[in-house]
């Protein structure tokens, strides 16, 4: 059985997996300079082949080997001292066996303010912070009970979702959080047990237990500093990580319950804000190589790298969830690309900012073709070195969505990065004031994707495949780029380089991936009165967020549904499915707490283009239970 994939209403939902974003609170600017004398080079062929061991045998007289990413096929190379820059260049770009060089870009932060609460707060000061949201929460504020979320105030039903988890999960998700590094003697993290360990390494004895390259790399690593101590330096990291844990649990309760997922912290950005493109690809490639689940990238920038965008395909080929931040410029993504976010890779999910009544963020980025979907990233109280602190930006709304990816893991392991991405973009709350802010228009819901993964356990897992497209050969490059947003890095190419080709258009990649998934891809459509009485309604439509079962044969496929009505609902659906057969739909109360299976008819649409079911003979039971649950749900537009 294969998960249905459910946001595609028009052709223009093609670019499923191909969405942008980038960053958070505070400012973050592409630092106009490079490593002096490093390039990434990546080689033609065969990844660790001989012809690529050759190529370092042959400049070795002129460059270092910094690193070899083998999987990749990339070397990062330092240029020796005495060479001529442009001949050492031209050298490199002159051999058959290479795709294409880029500068080591330098990445730096600058921080600026953000909407909202910014205080900080102690430890022992975050005790009386509990009890005050609580009761704005109107909360008992007598208890910091275990069902309470306090991070936010904004309906993402997180409290709820907590009492429909699974209890007997056999599979811990991790997940990767690339930034500033962690406080990993917080409180929070240790009385929780959330911290990744690797398993594979003995602490303290100074060797590379598992041979993995980095000695002693007991919770991770410190590409920056290149310690295995990835410290959090900036606070940044540590609120991420917060926010990442706070989905799956209250990181406020007193006790801590047990951790139900695991944070690997990997440090690439320094304490005064800057990093560079080979460390963020050495972290994405070392989460990846041991057993990220899903990454965080609550940072990003304007400049495009071959080599960020050939990582970030590396983690999607091994099932790898990526979430970026949208950023914090409060500009259209559409027309300004920023990246990471921005690579299309299929399982990578832009996210941008709303506050706690639901808005779009005053700061947040924003895109109608470019970002997925929302998530609260407005006064959001988490952990910070030390203590606890309110932040506001796009770096606070992605790992929200980071955490609610790693919460349908736990409950539906088999899924992949894709599957994933799919199942939280749509499983969110539609809401038509973001319809033209992001792809979906959903913000993110996770009692509503906890029900959808829990439908989803056990199904066949789905990955199309997915290949960028390599730059022009030469020397990869990027023009001066604008500012970026907290927890946000950008890449800047010197002046006088070339400018290469950019990625390759979103859609056209989408296409070719998508022409690959061997089954029914549908979305539930929001059908329109038409001003002139064409197509008017027979029964008034409601939204309604719910999940959904199609039966065609012996098949089953599980999606969301938006809309309900007692004359049927719409869908998308390929040629497998013709005009005047019988499907059986079950569908799921809002509640979750009944069902009901309906037989109907599969009719053809042409005003809305799909495909429709009408629900004709079905029984009064049938039709008073769903008549019932539309008396509290609000008419769709």
């Amino acid at each position: 059985m294969a998960l249905v994939g459910i946001y595609l209403s028009n052709l223009r939902a093609v670019r499923v997996g191909l969405f942008i974003a980038s960053l958070a609170v505070g400012s973050w600017v592409w630092a106009q300079e490079v490593v002096p004398g490093e390039y990434l080079v990546k080689m033609k062929g065969r990844p660790s082949s001989q012809k690529s061991a050759q190529f370092v045998g042959k400049i070795s007289a002129k460059a270092n080997l910094k690193a070899t990413f083998g999987k990749l096929n990339l070397h990062h190379l330092s240029m020796k001292p005495g060479q001529n820059a442009e001949a050492f260049l031209d050298e490199i770009r002159q051999d058959p066996e290479v795709d294409y060089i880029e500068p080591n870009y330098i990445l730096r932060k600058v921080q600026d303010g953000g909407e909202g609460d910014s205080r900080t707060f102690s430890l022992e000061e975050s005790d009386a912070m509990i009890n005050e949201r609580m009761a704005a929460q109107g909360e008992n504020s007598g208890q910091s009970g275990q069902g309470s979320y306090l991070q936010s105030g904004a309906n993402t039903k997180v409290g709820a979702a907590w009492s429909q988890m699974s209890t007997s999960a056999s599979d811990i998700p991790v997940v990767a959080v690339i930034d500033t590094g962690i406080d990993y003697n917080h409180p929070v993290f240790v009385n929780s047990g959330a911290l990744w360990q690797n398993p594979g390494e003995i602490p303290g004895n100074g060797i590379d237990d598992d041979g993995n390259g980095y000695i002693d790399d007991v919770m991770g690593w410190n590409f920056h500093a290149r310690s295995p101590l990835p410290f959090d330096d900036d606070n940044h990291g540590t609120h991420v990580a917060g926010i990442v844990l706070g989905v799956t649990q209250n990181i406020f309760a007193s006790p801590l319950q047990p951790a139900k997922i695991r944070i690997m912290p990997l440090k690439f950005l320094g304490g005064d804000g800057s990093g560079s493109t080979s460390d963020a690809i050495q972290a994405i490639y070392y989460a990846t190589n041991n057993g990220a689940n899903v990454i965080n990238n609550s940072w990003g920038g304007a400049s495009y790298s071959q080599s960020l965008h050939d990582a970030m395909t590396y983690a999607y080929q091994h099932h790898v969830t990526i979430v970026s931040a949208a950023g914090n410029y409060a500009s259209n993504n559409d027309g300004k690309p920023l990246y990471p976010a921005n690579y299309p890779v299929p399982s990578n999910i832009a996210v941008a900012a709303t506050n706690d009544f639901d808005s779009l963020a005053s700061f947040s980025n924003f895109g109608r073709g470019s970002v997925h979907m929302s998530a609260p990233g407005v006064a959001i109280w988490s952990t910070v070195p030390n203590g606890t602190r309110y932040m506001s930006g796009t770096s606070m709304a992605a790992p929200f969505v980071a955490g609610l990816a790693a919460l349908a893991l736990r409950e539906a392991p088999h899924l992949t990065g894709y599957q994933v991405a799919n199942l939280v973009i749509n499983s969110g709350q539609h809401l038509s004031h973001l319809e033209n802010m992001t792809y979906s228009g959903n913000r993110a819901d996770t009692l509503q994707s906890l029900v959808v993964a829990k439908a989803n356990l056990g199904i066949d897992p789905l990955q199309p495949e997915y290949v960028p497209m390599s730059g022009s050969r030469g020397l990869a490059s990027e023009e001066a780029a604008p500012k970026a947003g907290c927890g946000s890095v950008g890449l800047l190419g010197a002046g006088a380089f070339q400018r290469p080709q950019g990625p390759p258009p979103q859609s056209v990649l989408f296409l070719i991936a998508f022409s690959l998934v061997p089954l029914i891809v549908w979305q539930i459509l929001r059908t329109r009165e038409q001003a002139n009485g064409k197509n008017r309604r027979v029964h008034e439509r409601f939204v309604m967020n719910s999940e959904i079962k199609v039966r065609f044969g012996d098949r089953e496929l599980v999606g969301q549904m938006n809309t309900i009505s007692l004359g049927g609902a719409s869908f998308k659906a390929d040629a497998m499915l013709e005009s005047g057969g019988i499907v059986t739909l079950q569908i799921a109360s809002p509640d979750g707490g009944e069902q009901v299976s309906v037989e109907g008819r599969i009719v053809w649409n042409e005003e809305n283009q799909a495909y429709g079911v009408q629900f004709q003979g079905a029984k009064d039971g049938v039709l008073d239970s769903i008549q019932g649950w539309t008396s509290g749900l609000k008419p769709a537009s």
